[in-house]
């Protein structure tokens, strides 16, 4: 059920996207009515919550079960009459999920009013309390502790400290104010804590701030996936090129018993530093960070002896995962998107840079899974064919775990994955490919070359995996076909 409008976006991208989701292969494929009706479709679902809230337990700390009875006890405290069950995820074992209710069309709207900026008002759409700094608007009386309807500004055209807003806005709850209008826009310093505690959200969901936080970590479902499709075992040296803000690093530490090592880059010193306190609070002990710029963490000359950081030698990671920097267009809810068309294309080269890096790091018989948030070709498709043609050594696989949209019986899959594509988690993108023999010097140095790959049908979402296999025959298909996540 769509009750938001179609994701907001800038007219030349909207026209890129058309382009790139009704190309004439899938036009031929399926006819020019469905191909725009999924188009359609895939822009509806954007805008709107997923259809549960998603969570990671900690198996290192705790047993799926014990957590899962815990956190029953908490989201029963939090929603009262309402009852919500805590299910157990059919092939991820240890995620579990909880409903999201809504939307909630009974909801009066107060005269009072609070208006928050998109980012902000996507994040009380999945459960979130609006803090004080995403305030951008209050009525002219608003005392703390009045009933306030809360609105998004999806067009960013509402000014600061503004006491009305005429222009386009999208209710998405109700809530008490915890400071007052000249608290908010009279202060001199930078405002922090809650500035509007939600009642009444247009969907439900559950609030994770500080709860069960050693056993827990709150992450989209497709996110979980990648860590499951890596496969991670004990022992295995494992490089996470892209770490923050450690949600799959965690994860891998978690799925191969904390025994082992996991190497977390990140550039940005302050995000190597979340990393480190989530690999704390987890109590993972096997994740060293570094503060490096991926690009450049193979060696070039020979590394000095007992060096441990980067950069690293050639073929010295078992598996490796590249988060890769992306135009991030399948993150759910996101009522506009304000990136322009040179940002949404502008991701590429870097990715290519990253993957070819990736490729020398990784040892012959390694996994290399490449994840993207994001739903453009140039991005996903097109980069598994760039892939396969540069390094003649990669193949793709077949990989686990595989979600179909369409399912039959009475399955919980079946409950996640209906055919309402808007309850669909968020939009990502997963192949596996295999590399029987080293790389050549020239294709790494040699410049980017680009193949259009035009494929029959292109995926609404999923992550890339590429595997680096020991074997004598290559195949230069692209192997089994995106698939939906």
């Amino acid at each position: 059920m769509s009750v938001f409008h179609k994701i907001l976006l800038r007219p030349e991208v909207e026209e890129y996207l058309r382009a790139v989701f009704q190309n004439n292969e899938l036009v031929t494929a399926i006819g020019p009515e469905q191909a725009e009706e999924k188009y359609e479709s895939l822009l509806n679902n954007l805008s709107h919550p997923p259809a549960f809230t998603t969570v990671r337990v900690n198996t290192h700390l705790a047993s799926v079960e014990h957590v899962r009875s815990l956190l029953c006890e908490e989201i029963q405290k939090q929603y009262g009459s309402f009852s919500v069950p805590v299910l157990q995820h059919p092939q991820l074992p240890d995620v579990l999920l909880i409903p999201v209710i809504g939307p909630r069309k009974d909801l009066q709207k107060l005269t009072n009013e609070v208006i928050v900026g998109a980012q902000c008002g996507s994040a009380v759409l999945r459960g979130a309390h609006v803090y004080a700094p995403g305030i951008i608007s209050a009525s002219k009386f608003m005392k703390a502790g009045d009933l306030v309807s809360v609105y998004s500004d999806i067009e960013g055209q509402c000014k600061r400290g503004a006491k009305e807003f005429l222009g386009t806005k999208v209710f998405i709850g109700n809530g008490i104010s915890e400071l007052s209008r000249s608290e908010i826009f009279q202060s001199n310093g930078t405002l922090k804590g809650m500035g509007i505690k939600m009642i009444e959200p247009i969907y439900l969901s559950p609030s994770f701030d500080k709860l069960l936080s050693s056993y827990l970590f709150l992450q989209n479902l497709p996110s979980s996936v990648v860590s499951h499709v890596l496969d991670p075992q004990p022992g295995d040296r494992i490089l996470d090129m892209c770490a923050a803000p450690g949600g799959k690093a965690t994860h891998i530490a978690a799925l191969m018993h904390d025994e082992g090592e996991v190497v977390a880059l990140d550039k940005i010193a302050d995000k190597v530093k979340r990393i480190k306190q989530n690999a704390t609070l987890l109590k993972l002990n096997c994740i060293k960070t570094f503060c490096y710029d991926a690009t450049k963490v193979l060696a070039t000359s020979k590394r000095e002896d007992g060096q441990e950081g980067p950069p690293f030698s050639p073929e010295s990671f078992d598996r490796i995962l590249l988060d890769a920097p992306c135009s991030g267009m399948g993150q759910r809810p996101n009522m506009a998107y304000i990136s322009s068309l040179k940002e949404v294309t502008s991701y590429q080269p870097l990715q290519r840079k990253l993957l070819r890096v990736a490729v020398h790091l990784l040892k012959p018989g390694g996994i290399l899974v490449y994840s993207t948030c994001t739903i453009t070709l140039s991005e996903n498709e097109e980069q598994v064919a760039w892939m396969l043609e540069t390094f003649p050594c990669l193949q793709l696989q077949s990989q686990q775990p595989i979600f179909q949209a369409q399912s039959e019986g009475n399955h919980l899959s079946q409950i996640m994955m209906q055919t309402q594509e808007w309850e669909l988690p968020h939009a990502f993108y997963i192949e596996l490919i295999s590399r029987w023999d080293k790389p050549t010097t020239d294709a790494f140095t040699t410049p980017n070359q680009l193949k259009i790959c035009s494929l029959p049908h292109p995926s609404w979402h999923g992550q890339l995996l590429l595997r680096k296999h020991l074997h004598h025959t290559l195949d230069h298909g692209l192997g089994p076909g995106c698939r939906d996540r």
